[in-house]
């Protein structure tokens, strides 16, 4: 039975689905406080929140019904595995290139930096200074494109999986029915 052999498939689905549903949520917060505040870093960091938002709802849509569709068992078009590997062929793409934009477009890693040249008094800084919320949004963005690339990464382990899983069950099935000197 290849459901047995393949029985890591859904939860590669699952962690796929719910980094996504993490991403959802918080590109959804940053997009809805940007919109308020009409206050953008660059319209490119507007539009790759936008194209993370896109495909964390493409991810978690997709990745929900493949799940439901491998433990349900159905045998449709859509629950194929080829239409599984085309998916997470395009997912990787999307993902792989909204992280690597993000990591071209944000200004560094170091988000200490922000509180280092705040202005304090003797070394203490005022509450709810207004760089304490820029550091808070300099972290938010790091994990937008921390999660963007767990997500590349477990799209690429799941597709590795999958052409894996097909070629090792296809040369099973193979050697099984053929028999040499026969």
């Amino acid at each position: 039975m290849p459901y047995i052999k393949a029985h890591y498939h859904p939860f590669l689905f699952i962690l796929i689905t719910m980094c996504a549903m993490a991403e959802l949520g918080l590109t959804a917060y940053l997009i809805s406080v940007g919109n308020e505040s009409r206050n953008w870093p660059s319209a490119r960091y507007h539009s790759l929140l936008i194209l993370f938002e896109f495909n964390a709802v493409w991810t978690t849509l997709f990745g929900a019904a493949y799940m439901l569709w491998i433990v349900d068992g159905a045998v449709h078009f859509l629950a194929s595995i080829a239409s599984s590997i085309i998916w997470l062929a395009i997912t990787s793409a999307l993902w792989g290139a909204a992280a690597g934009m993000m990591h071209n477009t944000r200004t560094g890693g170091n988000c200490n930096w922000i509180l280092n040249s705040s202005p304090s008094v003797n070394g203490v800084l005022p509450c709810d200074s207004p760089q304490e919320l820029s550091v808070s949004s300099c972290r938010e963005t790091l994990t937008v494109e921390a999660v963007g690339w767990v997500l590349f990464v477990l799209c690429v382990l799941t597709l590795f999986a999958t052409c894996m899983w097909v070629r090792t069950s296809k040369r099973g099935y193979v050697s099984a029915e053929y028999k040499p000197g026969m």
